[in-house]
Order: structure tokens, then C-alpha cells, then sequence
């Protein structure tokens, strides 16, 4: 034990003695020890330098930067894909074609120069395999873009060569896009082939989401007999087996069912199963969706009709994505046109079917024959579109109907009053814009709203109930009403016509702003077409007197029209007696309008007649003599009568002053 203690020494003192130069080093062991310890006492060859060769290739294997990460994780991701896809090679080739015919950045006589050329290049490409390719996100654009530009003939020979499969590709999430551009760029005998293909399977495609959408895009492009045709299989099984039984011109499904003999419970109970399958996935942002349910209304019962209203307005009163556009509404590569699509999606849907007459008619229905919470709900879902809405043909007609019928004149107010209230300015000068405001000063009048318009509001009837008239349609006539036909509008509005009219324009203070927006832009209103009417029915008071509430503005409305009037002849404006249109409508207020005719004569005409009783200015003089009022006419007399009397201001006989 003594001779070895130098062997067997604890750790701590065989230190502590080699710190005092008493103990020698170890000495290293052959193929021993730490490899660590081997790599750091190791020559220039041997066993040690071996050793670290051999870490230095096992390092060079694993990914230590970032960089070298992001490239194993490509290579990995890229031999995925490789065994994945069927044509992945192809796909990549097609893509960098692609970003070329993408290219913008170059005159338009070079691209148009390359572009044929890029995408000939393409089709080459994809021949014999366009099936494969319309279904991948990222080629079946590249296909779609390859239609829209190549030649006839080779859109011709695409299209052959998937004519068979439209109907699949239809379904398909992304090649629905390419399905939707060979439609709008089919000649008239490839869309009637189409059209044709379509037979039996439309019932079947318009409860699919995808699917209905290339059925709706097809009707919108199609004639009218393809669109009754199209129409006719939503009716009975009959029409979905027998295809001759659809080729008929008839226009409404009563004449279809009188004329080819179908029961009309059958149609019905048939047309139920169809119309519920399409309300429970949601698809009813369609237009042919909207003319069936409409046909459904005219030979449904109350009840089932209400039914479908009823499934409606939930629908219709909040978002539904859709499928919509030239592109996927996901791509991440266009981020920009996926922001316009979300900002649009987020319109709820009654909104947005606003672009068709179908569409309008099916909103007015639900609200008209909707419950008073109905009402509200479809109210509520308009918040923050009401301009979209006013300024759009379909969308100010419907805002007609909200102010017509609704009496919660509080909701209304609040939803739709404030927020027009807040654009007058833009409003009174729009064709459509001002159709609301119309409606509330001089409801149903026929001089600015035309008849295919006023037939959506149906009769007004005095106690303010409208009701649509009948059809009478003797094949298939029953005792009692069917469906909305017989059924009264506005069963829940209780509200006397006048009193709305007054609560929505003087407690919600539309008329003061109203005035105050006319006195603001008084010359152009004078001096336009759309603006005049406006003006006009302001100055009156409205319809029944609606504004007398705000008698004092509207007097001041008189002055600022009397003061435009009473300026000197200029160059650089068309005074108001001479313009067409100015001249007219102060006319009209003349004869109309006492109060208006004393302010004007006071201001712009008393001893100034001879200068204007020529010209358009004349129909203004003579005005006074034409007047219901006698006060109007008593004033005026003494200085028109002599103009009469000499010639220089002619009155036509049957309207002038009794002497």
C-alpha cells in the first residue's frame, strides 16, 4: 500500500502536490481517454487526427445554421412533392411561364408580342394532360389564363378535350374558375352543348356550394329559352327525365303547368324537396335561385310560402361566403384582391343580391311578408351599407319599401335616416340617390319613379295596405289565394301613411338638413335635371304638406331662390330665367306655390318684366297670370297686363287672365 500511495492518492491531494512540483504529469494512454483530450494533444497524424476527420463529415451531414436548415427543409419539401405529384415537374415549368405572361412591367406591344408566343409555349406543355392540371390551385390558373389569351383554335381544342368532365370540374374548388372562363368565352354552339350537359344534373348542383355557382354563371350568360329550360327541371321529375318536355316558350310555371298538363301538387310537393335542400346548405345568392323561389310563391300556400320566408331572412340578414370572381378567394398569392373579396364578403347577403330584379323582389317579398321582428332583423343587417344601397338601381328601390312600410320609424331613423342624412349632398344629385328622398316628399309619384319601378310597390291603398294584384290564370284556378299572390303586404303596418312620412323627415330632422343642404347648392339644383325635382318638391313642402314643420327653412329656401334669380345676366353662368331647366321648374313652383311666387316677384321681377318676356324667361313672367292664386295674380297684374295687352308677353288663351 506504501509503495503504491502515490497510485492510489486521493484526487485532492495527488492535485495539491502537483501544484508543488512533486508529482510528474500522466502520461497518456494509447487508445485511451477522452476523445476530446486525444483531438487535443494529437499530432499531425495518427489515431487522434482520424478521429476528428471523421466528426468533421458527420458535421457537415446535419444542418447547423439557419440557412443550411431552410435549404434541407426545401430539398425535403421538394422530394415530397416530387412523389406526391403527378406532375410536379410541369407544374414548376408551367409556373415560371406563367409569372412571365403575368409581366406588366413592359410595353404593351412587347407583351402582346410574347405573350402569344409564352402561351402557346404552355399549351404545348399541357397537352394530353389538361384533366390532371384544372384541378391543382396553382395550374389550373395557368390554364385559365392560357384560355383567356390563346388563340380560337386552341380554345377550341381545350375545350373538346373537356367538355366531357365539366360537369366534375364544376365541383372542384379551384377548377370551377377555369369552368367559368371557357363559359364566357364558349361560342354560341359550344355554350348550348354545355347548356345541354347541364340537363338532369341541375337540382343536383345548385345545393352545392361550388357547383351552383357555375349553374348561376351559365344562366346569367344564357337566352331566354336556355334560362326556361334550365328552370323547367326545378319544376317536376317529368321535366328532368324527359328533355323534350322543356323546350317550350312559356314564361311563368302557372302556363307551364296548364300547358303541359302537370298536377300542381306534385310541382309543389317536388319544388318544396328542391328549394328545402338548397335553403339548408345556404345557396341562395343565386339568381336562378331567386326566379324559382319566386315561381314557388305564385302556386305555393300561405303557409309553405311563409315557411321559405321564414328560412330566408336568416340567410339573408348575415355574411354567407360564396364563390365569386376570377379567382380562389384563399390564393396567397394575391393578398390584395383576397382583402376586396373578405371586405366584400363581409355585406350580408341581401346586400349583395341586389344587383338583380329577381334578387330585389325576393327581399322586398321578405320584408313585406316578414313578422315586425323579421323587419327589424332585415333592418339591422343593412347598418353601414345604406349608401351602397341608395346609390345602387335595385338597392335605393328596396330603401323605398323600408320607408314605405316599416313602422318602427325609430329603427329606421336610426339605421337608414341618419346615415343618408349624413350624404345629402352626394344624394340629391344622384339619378338613384334621390329616389328615397322623393319617396318620402311625394310618395308614388309617377314623374320620378317609372312604371316597371312602381310595380314593385304594389296599390296603395287609403288605409295604407298594399296588395298585389291576382294573376288570373284559368287552367289552374282555386277557390281560395295561393301562396303571396292573394296574401296582403303589409299585414302588420299599422301606422297611418302621413304620420311615417312626418316622423321620418321632421322628428328625425331629415328635413332640416334637407333645406339647408337645397339653400347650400341652390343654383346647381336650379340648373341640373336630377336636381330640379328635388328642389321642387323642398320649396312646396312636399306632398300633403309633409314639411310644414319646417315652414320657417323652406322660407328661406324661397329667398335663396329668389336671390339666385334676381342676379344680372353673366357670361359665365346661364341665368336662372334663361336655362331649360331652371326656367321650368321655377314655373312650376310659380303656379304651385303662393308663397314661393310673392318672394320671387318682390325680389327678381317686380319692374323688371319687359326684360324678361322673351325667351324661356317668358314661361316664368307669364306664370303669374297662370296662377290658382288670386293674390299671386293680383300682384302681378298691373305690370303683365299691359305686356299682354301690346304683345310682348303671350299667354296661351285657355290659361290667360280673365280681363
Amino acid at each position: 500500500m506504501a509503495g503504491g500511495g502515490s497510485d492510489l492518492q486521493s484526487p485532492k491531494k495527488r492535485k495539491r502536490e502537483h501544484a508543488e512540483g512533486k508529482t510528474k504529469p500522466r502520461p497518456q494512454v494509447k487508445g485511451g481517454g477522452d476523445g476530446a483530450k486525444r483531438k487535443k494533444h494529437a499530432g499531425a497524424g495518427g489515431y487522434a487526427a482520424h478521429g476528428g476527420a471523421g466528426e468533421a463529415v458527420a458535421k457537415k451531414k446535419q444542418p447547423v445554421t439557419p440557412r443550411e436548415k431552410r435549404l434541407a427543409a426545401k430539398e425535403m419539401s421538394e422530394a415530397r412533392k416530387m412523389k406526391r405529384k403527378r406532375h410536379y415537374s410541369l407544374e414548376k415549368e408551367l409556373t415560371k411561364l406563367w409569372e412571365k405572361m403575368r409581366c406588366h412591367d413592359v410595353s404593351k406591344e412587347e407583351r402582346s408580342k410574347h405573350l402569344s408566343r409564352l402561351v402557346s409555349q404552355a399549351i404545348r406543355k399541357m397537352d394530353g394532360k389538361y384533366l390532371d392540371i384544372a384541378g391543382s390551385h396553382v395550374t389550373a390558373r395557368v390554364l385559365q389564363t392560357c384560355v383567356k389569351w390563346c388563340s380560337q383554335p386552341e380554345r377550341d381544342a381545350i375545350f373538346v378535350d373537356l367538355q366531357p368532365h365539366l360537369l366534375t370540374l364544376s365541383r372542384k374548388k379551384y377548377a370551377v374558375f377555369l369552368v367559368k372562363k371557357l363559359i364566357e368565352l364558349a361560342t354560341k354552339k359550344q355554350f348550348a352543348g354545355f347548356i345541354s350537359s347541364l340537363h338532369g344534373h341541375i337540382a343536383k348542383l345548385l345545393p352545392h356550394t361550388i357547383g351552383a355557382a357555375v349553374v348561376d354563371y351559365a344562366f346569367q350568360r344564357a337566352t331566354q329559352p336556355q334560362k326556361r329550360q334550365m328552370l323547367l327541371e326545378l319544376y317536376s321529375t317529368e321535366l328532368q327525365l324527359f328533355k323534350d318536355l322543356t323546350v317550350q316558350s312559356s314564361c311563368s310555371l302557372l302556363e307551364t303547368i296548364s300547358k303541359l298538363g302537370l298536377q300542381k301538387s306534385s310541382v309543389l310537393q317536388y319544388m318544396t324537396i328542391v328549394l328545402q335542400k338548397i335553403l339548408e346548405k345556404g345557396t341562395v345568392e343565386y339568381s336562378i335561385v331567386h326566379t324559382a323561389i319566386l315561381e314557388y310563391f305564385t302556386i305555393a300556400d300561405k303557409t309553405s310560402a311563409l315557411d321559405v320566408i321564414r328560412q330566408l331572412i336568416p340567410l339573408l340578414t348575415q355574411g354567407a361566403s360564396i364563390i365569386d370572381g376570377d379567382e380562389p378567394s384563399i390564393a396567397p398569392e394575391l393578398p390584395k384582391k383576397t382583402k376586396a373579396k373578405k371586405k366584400r364578403l363581409s355585406e350580408p347577403l341581401i346586400v349583395r343580391i341586389m344587383q338583380t330584379r329577381e334578387g330585389l323582389k325576393l327581399a322586398i317579398s321578405c320584408l313585406k311578408h316578414g313578422s315586425a321582428k323579421d323587419r327589424k332583423k332585415i333592418i339591422k343587417s343593412l347598418k353601414g351599407h345604406i349608401m351602397k344601397l341608395a346609390l345602387n338601381d335595385f338597392g335605393c328601390l328596396f330603401l323605398i319599401n323600408i320607408i314605405s312600410i316599416v313602422d318602427d320609424t325609430k329603427l329606421v331613423s336610426k339605421i337608414v335616416i341618419q346615415e343618408l342624412a349624413k350624404h345629402l349632398k352626394q344624394l340629391i344629385f344622384d339619378k338613384n340617390g334621390r329616389r328615397p328622398l322623393l319617396q318620402l316628399l311625394h310618395p308614388l309619384c309617377s314623374r320620378y319613379l317609372p312604371p316597371a319601378d312602381l310595380a314593385f310597390q304594389g296599390e296603395a291603398s287609403e288605409s295604407g295596405t298594399e296588395v298585389i294584384s291576382e294573376k288570373k290564370v284559368d287552367a289552374v284556378t282555386d277557390k281560395e289565394s295561393d301562396g303571396l299572390e292573394g296574401m296582403p303586404i303589409v299585414s302588420e303596418s299599422k301606422k297611418d301613411p302621413s304620420q311615417r312620412r312626418h316622423e321620418l323627415l321632421i322628428k328625425s330632422e331629415l328635413a332640416e338638413a334637407l333645406v339647408q343642404s337645397c339653400i347650400e347648392n341652390v343654383g346647381e339644383l336650379l340648373r341640373t335635371n336630377l336636381g330640379k325635382d328635388l328642389l321642387y318638391e323642398v320649396a312646396v313642402g312636399g306632398k300633403d304638406n309633409v314639411l310644414e314643420g319646417a315652414i320657417d327653412r323652406i322660407q328661406m329656401l324661397h329667398d335663396a331662390i329668389a336671390s339666385d334669380a334676381a342676379q344680372p345676366k353673366t357670361e359665365d353662368i346661364e341665368h336662372a330665367f334663361e336655362n331649360y331647366f331652371s326656367s321650368r321648374v321655377i314655373r312650376k313652383m310659380i303656379i304651385d306655390c303662393p308663397a314661393f311666387a310673392v318672394t320671387l316677384w318682390r325680389k327678381a321681377l317686380k319692374g323688371k318684366c319687359k326684360i324678361w318676356a322673351e325667351g324661356h324667361s317668358s314661361k316664368v313672367v307669364a306664370a303669374f297670370l297662370e296662377s290658382p292664386s288670386s293674390e299671386v295674380r293680383d300682384l302681378a297684374k298691373p305690370e303683365l297686363q299691359p305686356l299682354v295687352d301690346t304683345g310682348v308677353l303671350k299667354v296661351p288663351d285657355h290659361k290667360a287672365v280673365e280681363k
